[in-house]
């Protein structure tokens, strides 16, 4: 299991080829994807509306391949994502994204809470935590909740 997420980071995330130390938009997109789609899974109902919406906006906000989006979703399915922590892609936001582009990962995450009209608590535990390693602060991820909301 260990081995599988670390096959799919080092192909799809990871670039050693890279030695300027920038991280490519790519890599920034896939790691906000998986945190969408670890997102989908917080509340330990994952249904077809979920997983429809969680496509849709993974391919229109981050252009990923057909392929990088079933890999992320199959990942998802098979609950592997929470062996190991979200580690590895809140430290390359915190690398490459701007304090807003932090913002409105943040938004995106409420958005995916709030796919099925309900916030589970687990979900809202889960923004929290993610907002606290990607150093967002209450106030800005208390906005955030709300603009989401309001755009319902």
């Amino acid at each position: 299991m260990i081995n599988t997420i670390k096959k799919f980071f080092d192909n799809y995330v990871k670039n050693p080829s890279d030695t300027s130390g920038e991280i490519p938009d790519h890599s920034l997109q896939i790691a906000t994807a998986a945190l969408l789609i670890e997102m989908m899974r917080a509340d330990s109902e994952i249904s077809e509306d979920e997983k429809a919406i969680i496509s849709q906006s993974i391919r229109s906000k981050f252009s990923l391949s057909d392929e990088e989006i079933s890999a992320l979703l199959k990942l998802a399915e098979d609950r592997i994502w929470a062996a190991t922590g979200y580690h590895e892609f809140t430290s390359l936001m915190n690398k490459g994204f701007t304090y807003q582009q932090k913002i409105k990962v943040i938004e995106h995450l409420w958005k995916v809470a709030y796919a099925d009209n309900i916030l589970d608590k687990h979900e809202e535990y889960m923004v929290r935590k993610i907002a606290g390693l990607i150093y967002v602060s209450h106030k800005d991820f208390i906005e955030a909740k709300l603009r989401v909301k309001k755009n319902l």
